[in-house]
């Protein structure tokens, strides 16, 4: 049986740091990917976003403008047969006291990466002017960058 995944992702720019990106080591393999997650039964894509970024980040948010829904067949990359909806909005911090980031991408420890069937994740400022399509990992964020910072051109 195959299965529709709902995933929510947010966009928090700040003009001082630039864009928040997740760099995860997920079942062997390296992402870096917006700060988002699963839709669980029960809950709206905004109030799923809320929770997401809270686990992944420590921050609280508010939820802003939608920016884009999937509108084409995307499979997902870890249950074969399944596909992937992804939805983004803009996200706004209450405030980043709390939120903890790395310098570099993919800084994780030995012991972080030891299990290849584990998952870590560190989140990490992307200075706007080095942000590029190139920079996101997986194909939907990669969309929503263009859009959102070259107006998808």
């Amino acid at each position: 049986m195959s299965y529709i995944t709902v995933r929510v992702y947010g966009i928090l720019m700040d003009s001082t740091n630039g864009l928040l990106v997740s760099d995860e080591f997920i079942r062997g393999n390296y992402f870096t990917k917006l700060p988002g997650g699963g839709l669980e039964f029960g809950e709206g894509t905004r109030d799923c976003l809320v929770r997401e970024f809270k686990e992944e980040t420590g921050l609280d948010v508010t939820i802003g403008d939608h920016i884009y829904t999937t509108d084409f067949y995307q499979p997902s990359a870890f249950r074969e047969g399944d596909q992937i909806l992804s939805i983004y909005y803009y996200v706004y911090p209450i405030s980043l006291e709390p939120l903890q980031t790395r310098a570099t991408s993919f800084n994780f420890t030995p012991e972080e990466v030891a299990d290849s069937t584990g998952q870590a994740e560190h989140t990490r400022w992307i200075p706007l002017n080095n942000l590029s399509i190139e920079t996101m990992s997986l194909p939907i964020d990669k969309i929503v960058i263009d859009l959102i910072f070259n107006k998808g051109q």
